[in-house]
């Protein structure tokens, strides 16, 4: 098929790089042009504009956040303007159930047909094209993309005709990860202040009852304490856990944990740890249990930058 792909951050980069992999032409554009100079030697075509990559059957858009996407999709030479009639645009950005509407709304205003199709799984998991795709659409456009989803990850779940309700489950499942790496958190402050080997704590829970990839990635992290470089910052945790409460707000559903995991995020930034792994909010558990602190051992670059003035 012939590709566009917009976005090429840390998932966007090796999602493309296995566009090429299947055999598909693939033309991308990123804002920072250095980017797609590895794509370029495995054959893609580097557009100039956005507008570059609209000429297709479909257009992948993968970007930080909601200004980042409506910046690209909404404009004169963007992509609502720019993609042909019948031709489809395949959102794996994590945003707004709102933003999701909206977008569904203007595709279908001009003939073309929008999927929403965010992914589960980590840089390492779109390297290896083993992401979870959570689609939904118009199920003849969900169906036109099968292969596309084959391409890049292990197994598409789908979710109906509602465009957005696929943005739901990936806010909700985001949710669950930072709630889950907050208790881990916590968990292991209390076991290593009562002298407890955190290593062997935690070796033995992903050995018995916590025997999950979620929890042996984490807490693996936690233990380890890495969190540079990041594989999915901690601002942008925060990003999925504040769309989180607000869609429990729309539908009138309270989400107390969301709350709590909100301000463990807010405390990481406000120490200056918005561009460490969101798993780096262990380290709130572990200042005020006592304990050494990761942000409190050097010093790390702040990125606590007004939400929307960066783009992949």
């Amino acid at each position: 098929m012939k590709v566009g792909f917009i976005g090429l951050g840390n998932m966007g980069l090796p999602m493309a790089a296995n566009l090429l992999k299947a055999g598909h032409e693939v033309t991308v554009y990123n804002r920072t042009s250095r980017k797609a100079e590895t794509l370029a030697a495995q054959g893609a075509r580097v557009g100039e504009q956005v507008a570059d990559a609209c000429g297709g059957d479909v257009v992948f858009t993968m970007l930080a956040d909601d200004h980042a996407l409506e910046s690209v999709v909404f404009g004169e030479n963007a992509i609502v303007a720019r993609l042909s009639p019948g031709a489809i645009h395949i959102s794996c950005s994590t945003i707004s159930v709102a933003l999701a509407d909206k977008m569904a709304e203007a595709h279908a205003q001009r003939g073309q047909r929008f999927v929403s199709a965010p992914v589960f799984g980590r840089p390492e998991a779109a390297a290896a094209a083993k992401l979870f795709v959570v689609a939904a659409g118009e199920p003849g456009a969900v169906e036109a993309c099968s292969p596309l989803f084959d391409s890049i990850g292990q197994r598409t779940f789908r979710f109906g005709d509602k465009a957005s309700a696929a943005n739901l489950v990936k806010v909700s499942g985001n949710f669950l990860i930072g709630a889950l790496i907050e208790s881990c958190s916590e968990a292991l402050a209390l076991v290593g202040k009562g002298g407890v080997d955190q290593r062997a704590y935690f070796e033995f829970l992903t050995s018995t009852l916590f025997n999950a990839p979620v929890y042996k990635t984490y807490g693996g992290l936690i233990v380890d304490q890495k969190f540079e470089p990041a594989g999915f910052a901690a601002l942008l945790g925060l990003k999925d856990v504040r769309l989180a409460l607000a869609a429990g707000e729309e539908l009138r559903v309270p989400l107390p944990l969301a709350s709590l995991v909100r301000d463990r995020f807010l405390n990481l930034l406000a120490h200056g740890g918005g561009a460490l792994d969101w798993s780096a909010i262990s380290q709130v558990a572990a200042r005020d249990a006592g304990l050494p602190s990761y942000i409190d051992q050097s010093p790390h670059p702040e990125s606590s930058a007004p939400q929307g003035k960066r783009a992949t």
